[in-house]
């Protein structure tokens, strides 16, 4: 990789608020990514504040290249009929299980969380879906994850994530399309992460087993640690130093409580990446605010 190239991460949606004035939150998550001359949108958060957001951000959603989707949850996904407004047609990289129904259930509540719209609603709108099942190189020195190993004893799936079974009744849900994005930049991999329903420490075994001797500079995005059990917390923090993790910057499904335990443990290494946040790799200052 040139050494020259850099790379700008700007954070427009998530549940909360960095600045500028005029941003809205939402339960949410959605990065521009700015990179070797692609300008590309991971997520598209719930859908009330993508463009509006972008917006006040300076970001153009017409000049997109691509879209990803790291899984199917509407607030990973309910934008996307606002970004092919915009920006389509384009392609929109994703798992093929993006399309799956889905709930969530705890006790007796029940509420579908899955991609609200038709296949073939988004394609007539822009959509041009590429379906990424294995680590993939999508443009030079940017990749998608695939599928993750699930191979951590102490990162459960969610009990509370379910699907129709073949007899119809709701099972588990291992969520098999949640997918990351690397980019290699001056200063290291930087992985931008969904709501890591794989396990952050699987996402990383993965990403360093297939760019192996690369450090990694950032991991930025939803954790799921917001719903770890206190084991799965403590072997966490073990194995983020043990992949010598230069910056955390946590958001969405992190949870406060455990973002500021991770605050507590790594210091200036943690960052809370809310809307309007920018981190900047490569010849400039890392983690800037707008």
């Amino acid at each position: 990789m040139g050494r020259e190239m850099s790379a700008r991460f700007t954070v427009l949606c998530e549940n909360s608020v960095a600045g500028p004035f005029g941003i809205i939150g939402e339960h949410g998550w959605s990065v521009h990514v700015e990179t070797g001359g692609r300008k590309l949108l991971f997520d598209t958060g719930q859908g009330q504040g993508l463009v509006s957001n972008a917006t006040w951000l300076g970001m153009e959603l017409r000049d997109v290249d691509a879209v990803v989707l790291s899984h199917g949850h509407y607030d990973h996904t309910g934008g996307l009929p606002q970004a092919l407004q915009l920006a389509g047609p384009v392609p929109v990289y994703c798992h093929p299980g993006v399309f799956i129904d889905r709930w969530w259930t705890k006790g007796r509540t029940s509420r579908e969380i899955g991609l609200r719209f038709k296949r073939s609603w988004l394609e007539s709108m822009g959509a041009e879906f590429v379906f990424v099942r294995r680590f993939t190189e999508i443009y030079t020195d940017i990749y998608l994850t695939g599928e993750v190993p699930r191979q951590t004893e102490f990162e459960p799936p969610d009990p509370h994530m379910r699907i129709r079974g073949r007899d119809g009744t709701l099972v588990q849900d291992y969520v098999p399309d949640d997918l990351s994005m690397v980019v290699d930049t001056p200063d290291g991999l930087v992985i931008i992460l969904g709501c890591a329903h794989a396990g952050i420490i699987n996402i990383l075994e993965h990403v360093v087993s297939m760019l192996p001797g690369k450090k990694i500079h950032a991991v930025m995005g939803g954790t799921h640690l917001g719903f770890a059990h206190e084991r799965q917390f403590e072997e966490t923090l073990a194995a983020l130093e043990r992949f010598e993790v230069g910056l955390l910057e946590a958001s969405h499904c992190t949870g406060l409580e455990n973002s500021a335990r991770l605050h507590a443990h790594l210091g200036r290494r943690f960052f809370f990446a809310s809307a309007g946040h920018v981190l900047e790799v490569g010849g400039r200052e890392n983690g800037n605010q707008v």
